[in-house]
């Protein structure tokens, strides 16, 4: 359970679930009516912190340096909306419908007898901010809080796509000029002469003869041949561009107003 000694080291601190994922950042505090000890816990959700829902803290802790709440992160995101800036108190129905999404006892958690006592206000809880904001201390105060939204702009790192190398065969035609031979035939004469005159005499006067040559020719062979030929690889560099973020951002303004006596009197 919280002590109220100990909200000044919840607020604006991270609030993790039962798994021990974070759900978001402590907004605000608000404390019973009747007993003056904190109750619920706003937790601001979402990128910037846009959205803001309540969690019950009877069985919440202070781990290290956030807070720690038996519920899950989806529970605690999808909690009922209740307007905290609407006069900083939660009404009874309103508590009944987040005690109700919770799970958790009406009768058993608020001791619903007790609130329906001296205080004239069954069930309801009253914001606390931090020390020295207005409800802080549970005393009177008449000065008045401005209190004003500042945009928190980040980034988030997300998946933009995939990249992958696929190696795939193609076919391509491929022509290359080679040179062939052929040996052709070619009758030669030669006229008889004093040198070859006994080679041509040798023999048979008048015969049939024949005479064999082998014709050889050269034919174009191709064949293919598997190499290696470059290294290809997939790798990544970061580029910065600048982006513009736009949003809104609500503030307060403090305007003072006079009224006379006379003004009071016309009233009435």
């Amino acid at each position: 359970m919280i002590t109220k000694e100990q909200i000044p080291q919840v607020l604006d601190h991270q609030v993790y679930d039962a798994e021990g994922k974070k759900i978001g950042e402590t907004g605000h505090i608000f404390l019973d009516d009747v007993t003056g000890e904190p109750e619920w816990a706003s937790v601001r959700t979402g990128m910037f912190g846009t959205s803001e829902t309540f969690v019950p803290i009877h069985d919440a802790a202070m781990v290290e340096d956030h807070l720690e709440v038996p519920y899950t992160k989806d529970q605690v995101k999808g909690a009922p909306h209740v307007d905290v800036d609407q006069g900083g108190h939660l009404s009874e129905q309103e508590e009944r419908r987040l005690y109700q999404y919770y799970g958790v006892d009406w009768g058993a958690q608020g001791q619903e007898t007790e609130r329906t006592g001296a205080a004239g206000t069954a069930g309801t809880a009253k914001r606390v901010g931090k020390p020295g904001r207005t409800g802080a201390t549970g005393g009177r105060d008449d000065a008045m809080t401005r209190s004003e939204e500042e945009m928190r702009v980040g980034v988030e790192r997300r998946e933009a796509g995939r990249a992958r190398l696929r190696k795939y065969v193609v076919t391509e035609d491929v022509q290359q000029t080679v040179p062939v031979r052929r040996e052709e035939v070619r009758v030669e004469r030669e006229p008889i002469t004093d040198e070859n005159a006994d080679r041509a005499m040798s023999g048979q006067e008048i015969t049939e003869a024949e005479h064999e040559v082998t014709l050889h020719e050269e034919r174009p062979v191709a064949e293919t041949e598997v190499r290696p030929v470059e290294r290809v690889r997939l790798s990544t560099e970061e580029r910065t561009e600048e982006e513009t973020v736009g949003g809104q951002v609500r503030k307060e303004r403090i305007e003072e107003t006079t009224e006379s006596e006379d003004d009071k009197r016309r009233r009435r």
